[in-house]
């Protein structure tokens, strides 16, 4: 591992981010089964928003009128949108029929209603201005790590293309919309290359070149057998410029966001803890994390425990989640007992509570990799 120990102050035009932060996916301009102001008091500061989704519904121009995802969603923090991209892939990948990839656009059916969606990186961008964002990423086209290296190579060719597009395309809107420098949305540019260096270098040597505000590791961090991609995730990072935001895209566990921080990495996104508390499932640290260095804790996953609530253990467990925790559940005293009880009744409160811990808990990891690292950071 090198030395990461980035430290970063983002400006965005609803507020400054430091590095490193998390980022839950507000997919559809909502995180599940939580309202803003639960989320807010987590202790997240920026949310992910997904413009493909948004796409579909309401309609970004719907979003417009109303004054923006900010206004539309009751959220006064840095929103960060996805170019759809992976989505987009995603549903023609495992339905042909549902749509294809040209030079020029993706061309896609709706799986709600089947119509026709033509997405340009010129419209990506568009969208992602209407939507009225603080950070927005290119529309790139990406290829699972498992194609083949002719396919992945062709994919990072046609992104490079489109990545410059999208910063033509960028130019333009905040011209036509008069915006300053206070309030123009960043511009994330992706590295794609599955796993081959030499692709990895190709695109991220083109990228940095066009110039960008950020840049993210494209596809997934882990092979198709589910092992952390240590290595190329690491090259990834050290080919981007140090004084600029990296983000891990849909990075993930906590184990795994330690770990990419060490390597480089300092903005994460995934649906992992909201998803995980609607099925039940509470990460909570144990008493061995209090001794953890940042390398320590990127070595081994024993500094935190996975516990599903519906086990017959926790059907008398008077004891709340995490006894040094503040999030709601916890700093009201709901044990183990009530909130099992909550799942198996079916009632919506024991996500929700479950939800907002694993929030918290991700908020405390990233106030605990910045109390652990070393260096001053810098402003940006």
């Amino acid at each position: 591992m090198n030395e990461g120990y980035r430290t970063l102050f983002l400006q965005t035009k609803n507020g400054e981010l430091q590095t490193p932060f998390f980022m839950p996916d507000a997919t559809r301009a909502t995180v599940r089964g939580m309202t803003t102001q639960s989320i807010e008091e987590t202790g997240i500061e920026a949310l992910v928003v997904n413009t493909y989704h948004l796409l579909l519904q309401p309609g970004s121009e719907i979003i417009e009128d109303l004054k923006g995802i900010h206004a539309f969603m009751r959220w006064d923090k840095p929103i960060l949108s996805d170019s759809g991209g992976y989505q987009v892939y995603s549903l023609i990948h495992k339905n042909p029929e549902m749509g294809y990839v040209t030079e020029e656009e993706v061309v896609f059916f709706s799986p709600l209603d089947g119509k026709e969606y033509r997405l340009t990186p010129e419209r990506s961008i568009a969208i992602q201005f209407e939507l009225g964002v603080d950070m927005m990423v290119c529309l790139d086209d990406p290829r699972p790590n498992t194609a083949t290296k002719e396919d992945i190579d062709r994919a990072v060719e046609r992104s490079i293309r489109w990545a410059v597009r999208c910063k033509e395309e960028y130019k333009r809107q905040i011209k036509e919309r008069g915006l300053g420098e206070k309030e123009k949305p960043l511009l994330f540019g992706v590295v794609q290359g599955g796993p081959y260096k030499d692709l990895r270098k190709r695109s991220a040597d083109a990228l940095v070149e066009i110039s960008f505000d950020g840049y993210g590791f494209g596809a997934r961090h882990v092979d198709e057998k589910g092992v952390f991609m240590e290595e190329i995730m690491a090259y990834t990072a050290s080919l981007l410029p140090e004084d600029v935001p990296h983000f891990a895209l849909g990075v993930g566990t906590p184990f795994d966001i330690v770990r990419s921080y060490l390597l480089g990495w300092d903005m994460f996104d995934c649906v992992i803890p909201t998803r995980e508390g609607r099925h039940g499932r509470i990460f909570r640290y144990t008493q061995e994390e209090k001794e953890c260095s940042l390398e320590d804790m990127a070595g081994k996953s024993f500094w935190y425990e996975t516990i599903n609530i519906r086990k017959k253990e926790n059907k008398e467990e008077k004891n709340c989640i995490e006894k040094n925790c503040n999030c709601h559940a916890c700093a009201n005293g709901y044990s183990l007992a009530y909130i099992r009880h909550l799942f198996r009744v079916g009632e919506s409160l024991g996500p929700q509570l479950l939800s907002a811990h694993n929030l918290h808990f991700y908020a405390r990891l990233m106030k605990k990799i910045k109390d652990r690292r070393k260096g001053e950071g810098l402003a940006l």
